[in-house]
């Protein structure tokens, strides 16, 4: 099926459930407290207008002009200006228009899509704000807490701009608010440590608060002006009021602000390191206008605070650091002193569990499991390890990102019976192979969130689309959280990652230095293997050799083509179906194979081989490979023909060649016997004791000598027989 992409609204046509897609970028309309103009360069001729333009500056009609016509002093005052970044920083200038003259704040900047845009604004009282900044500077960048940084920001805000509540909101990793400080009105009811759903703010209306620091209000029952024309002469386009300070407020959040009973509002945006941390928020219950001056200032002290969040939570960083730093010099001095970095890892509790405040970590290295603090049992964890290698296939990032959950048994249902030790967990990889893991657990932590108001009822939605409502009732809604640990902290998380990275690390440096001891013995013994004069060879589990040594060569044709599997030596052998139907069980049902096969001998008789294959078995009972060692059994065969031989002759040698009465006879059988057993009991020891390379040789040597005996046993008897007669 072919996905068509949704439609995104036009400013002020969305419904509660596509306000997300709202362009409210693209108002088409501004607040009535001021006036906006887009002019077209280089001509400088006013091509667009708020409809209270004329009105506002007495002249009329306003598109069409030159704006040198509305007063030749303001394009003076503007032109040094024009040069400067106005697509991303507007610039603000003092001026006097009208008939009778009144001073502006001229607000100007440059939309993506062409043209200048300048907004008029009624002109704040003169004043030097110096005095007044210096001593918020100086308040903001004395705090040691993020909690102090916080309250007196909220304080500092409120003291300078008069609203009647000021909150410091701060934005949660899934994007949900909380009410971290607050300065309000004694009679007001407080909303300190409310929370709020992520859906409260729309994407596109977060990343307008990345764009445009400060977003005012002056009257949330305000009627919007409308630009005429509405479409900009430049493009056929709406016109892109990102960065205007006069825009129109989406009907959805000017209806949101209503239902909480609000007038008006300042919202100053709070960005560490580049990302949205939270907001300023000041809400006023009537209408109130902050001038240009003042929204300047706070601007400033927001930046100033930002930069002091960064600076607190980079201190607490620079601390994990220094905890991770240690960690590592002690883990490195394990490795050089013993090789066992793993103890050296779980000796204290401080080291591993402090920087990320975790109840518990286990290890889980080369088939092993170490533990510290309250974990789950070692089948349990190892479970986790699998689960976390199924994480790590669906993700697209870096293979050694650290996967972090504070909802464990919301994730994986599985693991609901571990949650009173690990609702939460970091997991940092140590190597791109699976089941190898540092893990950092949390228990499970019941806690009570007050929400401001049920964010499961956060929309009511009427017949008619401008009976469309957000959030009507702001009452706090107490929702009881359960199967989730406290919340990983960024810095937390970093040191996670620090400490992962450092373990990793010392692992590969560790499996560096046994690569390089393992690649020596593998050269010493592989010299052995192949110098050896017991033919072997060496297979990898699939059956590809990876050794055949000189001895087994010497067994073959003279000129032989390369033997890349086992498979390929059936054709050397006299029964090549019995070979690989040896084989084909060896290789598939991984058991041990003993069995005599009869090599082909360069055109003589055909040579018997025994072959005695064996699985190499490793850790978890996993099969490596394959070892076959041949043994040649021309001298078994050799000895065995001997013995029959022997056997053979012993038994004929009793018979008399001579003619023997048969008391003679009788007397020569005595004697014979006896010679025949002292034989036999030789050969017996010959074939238990004696090489058996050399066992033909002296077994021919015993039969030869028994022989000689008997003939002169006979020879004697039969002497002595005719001597009596």
């Amino acid at each position: 099926m072919t996905s068509v992409p949704l439609a995104s609204p036009a400013f002020g046509q969305a419904t509660l459930a596509n306000c997300e897609r709202e362009q409210i970028h693209l108002a088409g309309s501004i607040q009535p407290h001021g006036v906006l103009l887009v002019v077209q360069e280089p001509e400088n001729i006013i091509i667009q207008a708020s409809a209270n333009a004329a009105e506002f500056l007495k002249i009329n009609p306003i598109v069409g002009r030159a704006l040198s016509e509305l007063d030749g002093n303001l394009l003076l005052q503007i032109l040094p200006h024009l040069g400067g970044p106005l697509h991303s920083m507007p610039m603000t200038v003092r001026c006097s228009l009208g008939s009778p003259q009144q001073k502006f704040d001229c607000i100007i900047h440059r939309p993506v899509n062409g043209g200048l845009i300048i907004e008029l604004e009624p002109a704040g009282q003169p004043g030097n704000p110096t005095p007044a900044l210096d001593g918020a500077f100086h308040r903001i960048t004395s705090s040691s807490s993020l909690r102090g940084l916080c309250d007196e920001t909220a304080a500092i805000f409120k003291e300078i701009t008069g609203y009647d509540r000021v909150m410091v909101y701060r934005f949660d990793d899934e994007g949900h608010g909380e009410v971290f400080s607050e300065r309000r009105r004694p009679d007001l009811e407080a909303f300190l440590g409310n929370r709020y759903p992520a859906s409260d703010i729309p994407q596109i209306a977060r990343r307008l608060y990345e764009r445009n620091r400060v977003r005012l209000l002056v009257d949330v029952n305000y009627t919007p002006v409308p630009l005429q024309p509405r479409l900009s002469p430049l493009n056929g386009r709406d016109l892109d009021m990102s960065l205007s300070c006069l825009r129109s407020m989406s009907p959805i959040h000017q209806k949101y602000l209503q239902n909480m009973g609000v007038g008006a509002t300042l919202v100053c945006s709070l960005m560490v390191c580049n990302r949205l941390w939270g907001l300023v928020a000041c809400h006023h219950y009537e209408p109130r206008f902050v001038s240009f001056d003042i929204r300047a200032v706070c601007e400033a002290l927001a930046e100033a605070c930002a930069i002091r969040i960064a600076a607190l939570e980079s201190f607490a960083q620079s601390q994990s650091e220094l905890v991770v730093r240690r960690l590592e010099q002690r883990l490195i001095e394990a490795v050089s002193r013993d090789g066992n970095w793993q103890t050296s890892l779980f000796d204290g509790a401080q080291s591993l569990l402090q920087p990320l405040a975790a109840s518990g970590a286990a290890l889980l290295f080369e088939g092993q499991v170490t533990t510290i603090g309250d974990v789950p049992g070692t089948q349990r964890i190892r479970e986790i390890g699998t689960w976390l290698d199924g994480k790590r296939k669906e993700r697209s990032g870096p293979a050694l990102e650290n996967i972090v959950t504070a909802s464990l048994t919301l994730d994986e249902p599985g693991f609901m019976d571990i949650r009173a030790v690990a609702s939460g967990l970091v997991a940092a990889p140590l190597s791109a192979s699976a089941g190898e893991y540092l893990i950092w657990f949390r228990p499970e932590r019941i806690t009570t969130v007050t929400w401001g108001g049920d964010p499961l009822k956060a929309v009511i939605i009427g017949d008619d689309p401008s009976d469309l409502s957000p959030r009507r009732s702001f009452a706090q809604w107490h929702q009881l959280v359960e199967g989730k640990s406290d919340a990983w902290s960024l810095a937390e998380i970093s040191s996670a990652r620090m400490i992962g990275e450092t373990v990793a690390d010392v692992a590969l440096q560790l499996r560096s230095v046994r690569m390089v001891i393992a690649q020596d013995q593998l050269e010493t013994i592989s010299r052995q293997v192949i110098r050896s004069e017991q033919p072997v060879i060496i297979a990898d589990v699939e059956g590809r050799i990876l050794l055949l040594n000189e001895a087994f060569e010497q067994q073959l044709r003279a000129s032989h083509p390369h033997l890349p599997h086992l498979r390929d030596l059936s054709s050397y052998f006299a029964s090549p179906a019995a070979y690989r139907a040896s084989l084909d069980d060896l290789l598939r049902n991984k058991r041990s194979w003993r069995g005599e096969l009869q090599i082909e001998n360069k055109g003589a008789q055909p040579r018997s081989l025994m072959v005695r294959a064996d699985p190499v078995i490793g850790q978890h009972d996993r099969v490596l490979g394959f070892v076959l060692i041949f043994s040649d059994l021309s001298d078994r065969k050799a000895a065995e023909t001997a013995r029959t031989r022997f056997q053979d002759d012993i038994t004929s040698a009793r018979r008399p060649s001579l003619r023997l009465d048969s008391t003679a006879n009788i007397l020569f059988q005595e004697l014979a016997a006896s010679a025949v057993e002292n034989a036999q009991l030789a050969a017996l020891e010959v074939t238990h004791g004696a090489e058996i390379s050399r066992m033909p040789e002296m077994l021919d040597s015993i039969r030869s000598s028994t022989s000689r005996t008997l003939d002169i046993l006979e020879h004697l008897v039969w002497h002595t027989s005719r001597s009596e007669t």
